[in-house]
């Protein structure tokens, strides 16, 4: 089958300002391309300086503080412009762009792109190893964060909360899955229309898990964004 880890793919992440995102902020982001047999192709990474504090919590993790985005980052504008235009055209060329947790990324991107007014390009084809593992192991118990992932598909990832390492590592797990689990075995548009369809059941099923407890629950089942 013409799968898509037998081809050229890159993986994209951010690390931000906040957990919501349609309010976060771009703080760093990376882009990492390789070919077939998994050889760096290009590598693009990125500071913003994001134009608002960066809170603690979130320093805490990515290890940016308000002081260093701000000294050593380019304007945001800029980096969105930078980032839509290496992300439109590895989609251009149908290369599919791997994001673990895609939502989240795709729409951090999006909504700083309509609050700088910078087009962003359409996602697509998207790979979501959160979505595919879910799928392919899905009454797995545990966690199914990127660091629990790598664990348990035996993957080394080190200085974990890194817009750069998580790139390697996306695409490190993801291999991983498609040679684990043939049906994730697919032209990259054929398993992204899929992925739409299990974005969707996973959060309705969540949503029916939280809703024993809180009637009013709500979990977003759009992927690979929720903003355009």
């Amino acid at each position: 089958m013409d799968s898509w880890h037998h081809h050229p793919r890159a993986a994209f992440d951010l690390e931000t300002t906040g957990r919501d995102p349609l309010e976060a902020r771009i703080v760093t982001a990376s882009v990492l391309l390789v070919d077939a047999d998994g050889t760096v192709l290009e590598q693009h990474e990125w500071i913003a300086d994001p134009g608002i504090d960066i809170p603690a919590e979130a320093a805490a993790i990515h290890g940016v503080s308000t002081e260093q985005a701000r000294r050593e980052g380019q304007p945001v504008d800029r980096v969105v412009r930078e980032l839509a235009a290496v992300l439109g055209r590895l989609f251009a060329a149908g290369i599919p762009v791997l994001a673990f947790n895609a939502r989240y990324d795709f729409t951090v991107l999006a909504s700083e792109g309509a609050r700088h007014s910078v087009p962003v390009p359409h996602p697509f084809p998207v790979l979501d190893p959160y979505i595919m593992d879910k799928q392919a192991d899905r009454f797995r118990r545990g966690k199914r964060t990127l660091t629990a992932m790598c664990e348990h598909y035996d993957v080394v990832f080190n200085n974990a909360h890194t817009s750069a390492a998580d790139v390697l590592a996306t695409l490190q797990v993801a291999a991983v899955l498609a040679e684990r689990f043939p049906h994730l075995q697919h032209p990259a548009g054929v398993l992204h229309a899929s992925q739409v369809v299990w974005a969707a059941r996973q959060a309705e099923s969540f949503q029916e898990y939280l809703r024993r407890e809180d009637p009013a629950a709500v979990v977003e089942g759009r992927w690979p964004a929720i903003a355009s």
